[in-house]
């Protein structure tokens, strides 16, 4: 057993007039499964860099065993897969390397490719089966579900779940509760290390929340009449003291006695005062708020929407789907499943106009609004302001929006080239939510989404029960929005 130990670490990006860490204390056991939460943009995949020694710190970073990192870059990837794999674990046998495959459900083919020529599922895997054959080393993985589809995502749970130990940055719940058996999670004001899955984290930080918000109104109270009482008992102290005055013959030792001994009681009171203040400055530093989206779908004249009539979708010639027929109605909450490459997100881009080669026939209802989420946010850049302008959305809207998704303000002013990509997935899904639709198309919302906008976003979904056709891989969005599954 070796130890990761975290001590008084303090980091900022330059270009950043906020830490992301400072005098952090923690530590962590290099047997353990370990899930890193925590919102977009509080420093989960700054911490792997650390750790990876990336970036210069204060403080002091000590373990024992040498860190390697998920996703791994493949420069050329047009080479055969096999090759790629012997570079990264150098001492793996083949017979290894098809063990491995095995346990991901990827067949043993793929070792006799180019890299190129594999889904983004199968790279994911296969790189994870060989960066886990590197004996001795510590792996950090960050992400990994972004590439995988619905049935990919239990696969790859179940085999870490077999893994002695990693760091895995997930914000997918069930994925995490498949393979975790301690949480990192990083908080609004310190770091907490809990055994057990996601679910069990939730549970306990939930009740902690419940307890500190009840604890919370109770000092109020308390503070409150402590104030009323220490006023009261000050003014009658005034009151005695003053009567040993102009009253003719008094005792005034008494009097002064009595008027001491109110001073004193209202000095105590002050006292327990004070003391409940500083009570209640140590509650809800870490409290999680998610204020309420608002959504105004407009209603379309029919009940019919967009009707599929044996659609198939190719690429290059190649027909990757078998034909599909269905109809969009109103208040439906469509979810399209399938393997990498079945066409998913082909299917939602055709809705949208793109020239996707097809066959079959796609009938949209006549002036139909559909607002588009897509899957890809590479291509932001610029500010928020500017964004807004070329969208022609309401710019104090839209901000007011990224706010409620836990936005700094800071970040109004950044280049949006410089997000993380939860911060850019938020972009684009707080644009959707500005715009009033008849269909809202969405292609992968929750890629990089941190857990609780997630809920958040779910939350909304159900209030205003827009129609929807979506692609998204997280079982627990699923389950609790779709009203239809589409089959590829």
């Amino acid at each position: 057993m070796s130890m990761i130990k975290v001590e008084n670490l303090t980091f900022s990006y330059p270009s950043s007039y906020d830490n992301i860490f400072e005098n952090v204390h923690f530590q962590i056991d290099t047997n353990w499964k370990l899930g890193l939460i925590g919102r977009n943009g509080r420093g989960k995949t700054t911490f792997l860099n650390l750790l990876l020694k990336k970036y210069e710190y204060k403080g002091t970073i000590l373990s024992s065993v040498q860190f390697d990192y998920f996703p791994y870059p493949v420069a050329d990837k047009s080479r055969l897969t096999e090759d790629i794999l012997q570079e990264i674990c150098p001492l793996a046998q083949e017979w290894e390397f098809i063990r491995e495959l095995s346990y991901l459900e990827v067949n043993i083919d793929v070792l006799y490719r180019t890299f190129d020529t594999l889904s983004n599922g199968e790279q994911t895997k296969v790189l994870l089966a060989a960066l886990f054959l590197n004996e001795g080393h510590f792996l950090l993985i960050d992400e990994p579900t972004n590439h995988l589809d619905f049935k990919a995502r239990e696969t790859v749970s179940a085999y870490l779940k077999r893994k002695k130990s990693f760091i895995l940055v997930s914000h997918d719940r069930c994925f995490l509760d498949g393979c975790v058996d301690h949480i990192l999670s990083l908080n609004r004001a310190n770091i907490e290390v809990q055994s057990g899955n996601f679910s069990s984290w939730m549970v306990n930080f939930e009740r902690q929340q419940e307890f500190e918000l009840a604890q919370n109104e109770r000092l109020q109270k308390d503070i409150k009449h402590l104030k009323e009482a220490a006023k009261r008992t000050s003014v009658w102290s005034d009151r005695i003291e003053a009567s040993k005055y102009g009253n003719g013959s008094v005792d005034r030792g008494y009097i002064g006695h009595k008027s001491a001994k109110m001073m004193k009681r209202s000095k105590s009171i002050e006292a327990r005062q004070q003391q409940a203040v500083e009570q209640k400055s140590g509650l809800l530093k870490n409290i999680e708020t998610a204020e309420n989206l608002k959504l105004f779908p407009l209603l379309y004249y029919t009940n019919t929407l967009v009707s599929f009539s044996d659609v198939r979708v190719s690429y290059n010639g190649n027909i990757v789907c078998d034909p599909i027929s269905f109809i969009i109605q109103q208040g439906d909450r469509i979810v399209i499943d399938g393997k990498n490459g079945s066409g998913k997100s082909s299917l939602l881009k055709l809705l949208i106009g793109e020239p996707i080669e097809h066959s079959g026939t796609i009938k949209i209802g006549s002036g139909l609004v559909i607002s588009y989420v897509p899957q890809d946010t590479s291509y932001l850049k610029g500010t928020l302001s500017e964004f807004a302008k070329e969208n022609k959305i309401n710019e104090s809207l839209f901000k007011a929006v990224l706010r409620k998704l836990d936005f700094e303000r800071i970040q109004f002013e950044k280049d949006m080239q410089d997000f993380s990509g939860g911060q850019k997935k938020k972009v684009v899904i707080a644009k959707s939510l500005c715009e009033q639709a008849h269909l809202y198309v969405w292609d992968e919302p929750l890629n990089f989404i941190d857990i609780y906008s997630r809920v958040q976003i779910e939350q909304l979904i159900k209030e205003f029960s827009p129609t929807m056709i979506f692609v998204e891989h997280d079982k627990a969005f699923r389950d609790a929005l779709a009203t239809m599954t589409i089959q590829l």
